[in-house]
């Protein structure tokens, strides 16, 4: 009898462990192994020398496969060194027909730990600072929105593998008018500003913004094929990509730039048209309240699946999820934002 209680204490501890330690959504695009890990990032070191100036504040970052998206991830992450960040997620089509499509509201989660490739990932207080002083009007809790959604985990195996102890605050940005954005991002940064102070934080060496976008899906499946399907339509296609970034996420943020960056939006098919704005806009005011002084932008990298290609590295469990061609292919990006130094 004994053993069969402590047989079924197990299974009970287990069944609540489990539920407390967010699974991972894509183990096929994504590296969850530290050994593999290593042998992306060697061959990254390899053909890449971007230099990326520090104490980078906030980051935009792709979400794609690996094979894929690799180098346009590496820039951004090898220059990270904070102990913990705030991700803005993506909250994509599907994710929104299986949650009945939740708008201008923020989703966060109740896991412990979200699963990583050294280790399991620890929330920071952060999280929890939020939900106690955020509106909640402003925001739902959803495990099985964040358990679905994976633009948030296509971010951590790189995060982590370059700052093996980091703390995530994960939030999920549903669809929200501009307007909307201003009003809840504004109470957000006035709360993260709060809990920076409190614990005597320093943005940029202990806490960070990241933002998961991937930019234009081309194709007759994601019914967007405004230039046609072939190499010109391509290139018109990824200079369009290029203006957006050049125009809008570059240089000083501002409201009103992040505006015309939504406007832009209404118009081509980014899975970053809330993540992006929302996440920016939440970085410039928390920065504006911390310091009293402006960030800027800089792009590092953009690229495409049908440009880049699948990556020739060996010994990796690592795979594609969707297909490349003229008639699918998806662009991507990486930019950093800093603290406008005074004066300028």
């Amino acid at each position: 009898m004994k053993g069969f209680l402590l047989l079924a204490a197990i299974i009970v501890y287990s069944t609540i462990n489990a539920q407390e330690v967010r699974p991972i959504r894509d183990d096929v695009g994504y590296c969850w192994n530290v050994a593999q890990m290593e042998k992306l990032v060697k061959y990254l070191q390899s053909i890449e020398n971007q230099v990326v100036e520090p104490n980078i504040i906030a980051g935009i970052s792709p979400h794609d496969d690996y094979l894929y998206a690799a180098r346009v991830y590496f820039p951004l992450f090898k220059t990270i060194k904070a102990k913990e960040a705030v991700i803005f997620g993506v909250t994509h089509g599907t994710v929104r027909k299986e949650i009945d499509d939740p708008q201008n509201i923020l989703l966060l989660d109740e896991f412990r730990e979200w699963r990583g490739p050294r280790k399991n990932i620890g929330i920071s207080p952060l999280r929890e600072f939020i939900k106690n002083r955020l509106d909640t009007s402003y925001f739902k809790v959803n495990n099985n929105a964040h358990e679905l959604e994976h633009s948030v985990e296509g971010l951590l195996p790189f995060l982590q593998y370059f700052n093996p102890d980091i703390k995530i605050t994960p939030i999920m940005v549903t669809a929200m008018q501009f307007e909307r954005m201003e009003e809840v991002s504004e109470k957000l940064a006035g709360i993260i500003a709060k809990y920076i102070k409190e614990n005597t934080l320093v943005l940029g060496k202990d806490i960070i913004f990241l933002i998961a976008s991937d930019a234009n899906h081309y194709g007759k499946d994601f019914n967007n094929i405004p230039f046609g399907e072939d190499s010109i339509s391509h290139q018109k296609a990824t200079e369009q990509d290029r203006r957006i970034a050049n125009d809008y996420l570059k240089d000083v943020v501002q409201p009103e730039t992040i505006k015309k960056f939504t406007d832009e939006m209404k118009n081509v098919v980014w899975c970053g048209k809330f993540s992006v704005p929302f996440g920016l806009l939440t970085a410039e005011k928390t920065v504006e309240i911390v310091s009293e002084k402006k960030l800027k932008g800089k792009i590092l990298r953009y690229s495409d699946t049908f440009t880049e290609g699948v990556l020739p590295i060996k010994g990796t469990e690592l795979g594609t999820t969707a297909p490349f061609s003229l008639k699918h292919w998806c662009g991507f990006l990486s930019a950093v934002f800093y603290i406008e130094p005074a004066g300028k």
